[in-house]
Order: structure tokens, then C-alpha cells, then sequence
């Protein structure tokens, strides 16, 4: 039962972190670019020697 006393706010922490991460993320503009992964898929790659 004490472990839950260590577990628990570690996980809390781990949660706000990975939530603050994802909303630095978003507010750095790193999810915007919406057309380059769409174009990546159409495009040949015969331009190699």
C-alpha cells in the first residue's frame, strides 16, 4: 500500500509532462504542416543515379 504513495504521483507527473509536451507541441505550430506527408506518397523517387 505505501508504494502507491510513490507510484501515484509519479504518474501524475509523467502525465503533465507528456500533456505539457504535446501542448508545446501543438502551439509551435509542429502539427501545421498538413500537405507535405499527402504529396510524399505521390511522389517518384526516380531521380536516383
Amino acid at each position: 500500500m505505501s508504494v502507491l504513495y510513490i507510484v501515484l504521483p509519479l504518474a501524475l507527473l509523467m502525465v503533465a509532462a507528456a500533456l505539457t509536451a504535446f501542448v508545446w507541441a501543438v502551439r509551435c505550430g509542429q502539427f501545421d504542416d498538413l500537405d507535405t506527408p499527402a504529396v510524399r506518397a505521390v511522389v517518384d523517387d526516380d531521380a536516383l543515379p
